[in-house]
């Protein structure tokens, strides 16, 4: 489960988040690509690769596309606080 506490900080404003690589809890993302590339109109990689929330979802087909993405991530670093 995505650690709240450790959002990465270019997510935009939102419910949907990524968590920063530097999570302690080891829920940090490891820039794996899924999710950009899954979903490249949401979800961005910083100049590492890791990923962030670049825009938020507002259809009910773009929130599924993001919560596909959620499910998919290896490490679990995406989170919804909706």
């Amino acid at each position: 489960m995505a650690n709240p506490q450790m959002k990465h900080p270019k997510n935009v404003e939102g419910k949907f988040y990524c968590t920063d690589p530097d999570d302690d809890n080891g829920e940090g993302c490891i820039a794996c690509n899924v999710c950009y590339t899954g979903a490249p109109e949401f979800y961005a990689e910083d100049e590492d690769g890791n990923a962030y929330i670049m825009k938020q979802p507002t259809t009910d087909e773009e929130i599924e596309l993001c919560v596909e993405q959620m499910e998919a991530c290896p490490v679990g670093s995406i989170g919804n606080d909706g």
